[in-house]
């Protein structure tokens, strides 16, 4: 049997049906996860914890019990003394750019200006009730997640945070994510993965609360599963499995270009990563160059690489120009667009829809995933087109002021009422009408 070759494409060349291939997504139709879900998450609503555990005996393959689905203190212990001494420096150092950028995204709690002579309005921010931050974790650990999710929670204030993430075979939770957790100051971490996990945190169980929350990233699984809850439980950025696009212009190496675009790719047999050229010559290197990155990963990301390079969700596309190019990524809105480019700033103009843009040769999303201090939770799915990653704004609520003085009044009310007539709408117009005046003295 021949192996599959990587996908190696010249947008120019692509049929309208092709081109439509190559921008649909793994969570794009849900349809075949959605029936199956709906008797997982009807168990876990009629019977909480014992639900739980069941599911994760089964899917998890860990041995959970009712009774230990909360991590407890001992658990947290183990974590620190589990884990390697670099491997906590690094989550330090990165939890601590990540809080340093959210507390500078953070809005101001209130502000008010004077719209007009006499009339003030703005907007508070205060934070919400409780979020719940679901950490996957079927394809690895990934405390990165922990920090970009809880942290910004933290940064807003959010009173009441937890985590929900998958058992491990052994029955315990992943030690960077519990120590991650104590990183982002948060104490409630719970073996409660996939549509499982979500429907605990939309209708509460014994040990887990119900939370007015739910964010971060996940399979088609746990996608579904938001969305068949969600007016249960806001369920946040859509975010589904990892895709990226490298754009490399002829001033890069293919090489290079080669060497990113395997770092999501390497999520999943469900990711995206597409590297998007206008240089033939790019092309070509970053194609031969593959295999020999794939020599220094181990078999399964090699798999999961492959496997997507091979599909309609990856590949090398070859554009005849620049504008070609980004008509394509603006079309495909990706989760992370990396610009490879001498001059990345001067393509700036041409990108509109992207989770994140990655400038340069030096800002690799291994970089913006873990370090920098921007939320690695992206809206995926094409849903960039719509959503922003995710911020600290996620996790506040603005709720307008307003205040009009005695002497601004009655210009208002004028142009109000009219409004208010022509809607048909009686009521509204009489509290602007002559029966406010009489009661103020006017």
């Amino acid at each position: 049997m021949t192996e599959p070759t990587i996908n190696f494409l010249r947008l120019a060349d692509l049929s309208p049906e092709k081109r439509q291939q190559l921008l649909t997504r793994t969570e794009g139709d849900l349809s075949s996860y959605l029936e199956k879900l709906k008797p997982i998450i009807e168990a876990v609503r009629e019977r909480g914890d014992e639900a739980l555990a069941e599911f994760a005996n089964h899917f998890d393959k860990s041995p959970v019990t009712a009774d230990t689905i909360a991590a407890t203190p001992s658990d947290f212990a183990r974590a620190k003394k589990e884990l390697e001494p670099d491997v906590v420096a690094a989550i330090g150092y990165a939890a601590a750019n990540i809080r340093k950028f959210h507390e500078e995204q953070k809005p101001e709690e209130m502000w008010m200006e004077e719209i007009s002579p006499g009339s003030f309005a703005g907007d508070r921010s205060l934070p919400i009730p409780s979020v719940a931050c679901y950490i996957p974790r079927g394809k690895g650990a990934f405390p990165s997640s922990v920090m970009m999710t809880c942290i910004p929670a933290s940064v807003a204030g959010v009173p009441d945070i937890c985590i929900i993430t998958p058992p491990g075979p052994d029955g315990h939770i992943d030690a960077a994510t519990l120590v991650a957790a104590e990183a982002a100051g948060v104490s409630k971490v719970y073996k409660a993965g996939g549509a499982q996990g979500i429907a605990a945190v939309a209708f509460g169980t014994k040990t887990i609360g119900r939370y007015a929350k739910v964010v971060g990233p996940g399979s088609p699984w746990v996608v579904a599963a938001k969305r068949l809850l969600a007016g249960r439980i806001d369920t946040g950025t859509p975010a589904g499995p990892s895709e990226a696009i490298v754009f490399a212009d002829g001033t890069t190496s293919g090489k290079l270009a080669a060497l990113d675009l395997l770092i999501e790719a390497e999520h999943g047999p469900d990711s995206g990563a597409f590297i998007v050229t206008t240089s033939e010559e790019v092309a070509r290197d970053a194609l031969a160059a593959i295999p020999y990155y794939w020599k220094e990963m181990g078999e399964q990301r090699v798999s999961f690489t492959r496997a997507v390079l091979t599909s309609d969700r990856g590949g090398i596309l070859i554009a005849r120009d620049a504008e070609e190019a980004f008509a394509f990524i603006n079309d495909y809105a990706p989760e992370h667009l990396q610009v490879l480019s001498k001059e990345p700033k001067k393509y700036l103009p041409l990108i509109r829809y992207a989770g994140e843009v990655l400038l340069g040769e030096y800002s690799p999303s291994t970089l913006a995933n873990f370090v920098v201090g921007p939320s690695h939770v992206l809206p995926t799915g094409g849903w960039a087109k719509t959503f922003s990653a995710l911020s600290v704004h996620d996790f506040m609520k603005r709720t307008s002021i307003v205040e009009v003085t005695r002497a601004a009044y009655a210009s208002h009310a004028k142009y109000a009422g009219v409004i208010a007539r022509y809607e048909g709408f009686d009521a509204h117009a009489n509290a602007v009408s002559k029966l406010r005046d009489k009661l103020l003295g006017n």
